[in-house]
């Protein structure tokens, strides 16, 4: 293997930097600590960034590394944005990646995610040989899922506890650097949706990729989203004040959300595809009339499963996604 500053790729020119999305300091017996924090990594344009940058959150026990390379070592959707001339902000949501993870301080870890789970997941197997996009062979051995996995971890054992934290970091780095697009994958859409709600004015578009599902779903060794799309309390108008008003058949509007772009994108070979119009309606039937469902063959996306960011066509893939995004935002977006 060629060591990768020998490479001859091509140089490349943009303004970046990183910081973290403060916590809370908490006690401890050996004395105060931190409790949660949320590194960000951004990149933009040498030059003048257009107006609209993009949030990125990564999946269930991965980091923000989804969004910097792919597992063959092609450049990720930061590096695509930039060159399409748009900021962007990774995030490692807290406990997860550079945003450090303490037992005692944010709580019990769940279970370990396996290679088998990986594997079943995101890699191809034959029962599904649509799934053509993964960059490697499928299977626990498949180098290109090694390259994926070294870079999972635990999440939080308590979901709920996860997204609420995981939300108002999200809310506060919207703060700093909103408007923005706001995107989110997979177990990562629950603070996804949670924070679009707390600002939904910073807030330009939501696109959920591949969010978790389908509503009111138990997700072994993961939770159960008891609020329709999230394990943490939605805000509803009028209020629901337990899960089960959420499920009792009154006229409820989801707060914030109806009056955003938001858009559920899944990949044709995806488990994932089974739910996403389910999740669709469930907005829909809770006042985001405009909620929309990108399924890339539906724009000629062929053979994409779970880790859509990851596979050997992720640049066609955010092409639609930022064509979605245009088309719904406009100036904003256009710059």
């Amino acid at each position: 293997m060629t060591a990768p500053h020998l490479d001859g790729r091509a140089p490349t020119t943009s303004r970046r930097g990183l910081f973290w999305v403060a916590g809370e300091r908490v006690a401890s017996p050996g004395g105060t600590v931190p409790r949660g924090p949320m590194f960000v990594a951004w990149e933009a344009p040498a030059g003048e960034a257009r107006p609209l940058p993009f949030v990125l959150v990564h999946g269930g026990g991965g980091q923000g590394t989804d969004y910097l390379v792919t597992p063959d070592g092609r450049p990720g959707w930061l590096a695509r944005l930039v060159e399409a001339g748009y900021a962007g902000y990774v995030v490692d949501r807290p406990g997860h990646g550079r945003s450090p993870y303490h037992p005692d301080v944010l709580g019990p870890m769940g279970g370990a995610f396996p290679f088998e789970a990986g594997a079943g997941l995101f890699a191809p197997g034959p029962e599904n040989p649509a799934h053509t996009q993964w960059p490697g062979p499928g299977g626990i051995d498949d180098p290109a899922l090694e390259a994926f996995m070294w870079g999972t971890g635990p999440m939080v054992a308590d979901l709920a506890a996860a997204q609420a934290l995981e939300a108002e970091r999200l809310a506060r780095l919207l703060d700093q650097v909103g408007p923005a697009v706001l995107v989110a994958h997979s177990a990562g859409a629950g603070c996804g949706w949670l924070a679009a709600q707390a600002r939904p004015g910073q807030v330009a578009a939501l696109v959920q990729i591949e969010p978790a599902g389908p509503p009111f779903a138990t997700i072994p060794g993961v939770g159960t989203l008891e609020w329709g799309l999230t394990a943490a309390p939605l805000a509803f108008d009028p209020p629901a004040q337990r899960p089960e008003d959420v499920r009792d058949g009154s006229a409820r509007r989801l707060v914030g959300l109806p009056d955003m772009p938001v858009v559920v994108v899944t990949g044709g070979a995806s488990p994932f595809a089974t739910f996403d119009e389910q999740i669709v309606a469930f907005l829909r039937e809770h006042g985001c009339e405009q909620a929309e469902r990108l399924h890339l063959p539906d724009v000629g996306i062929e053979g994409n499963g779970h880790g859509i960011m990851l596979e050997r066509n992720s640049d066609e893939a955010l092409a639609a996604i930022l064509a979605w995004v245009e088309a719904h935002v406009g100036a904003l977006a256009g710059g």
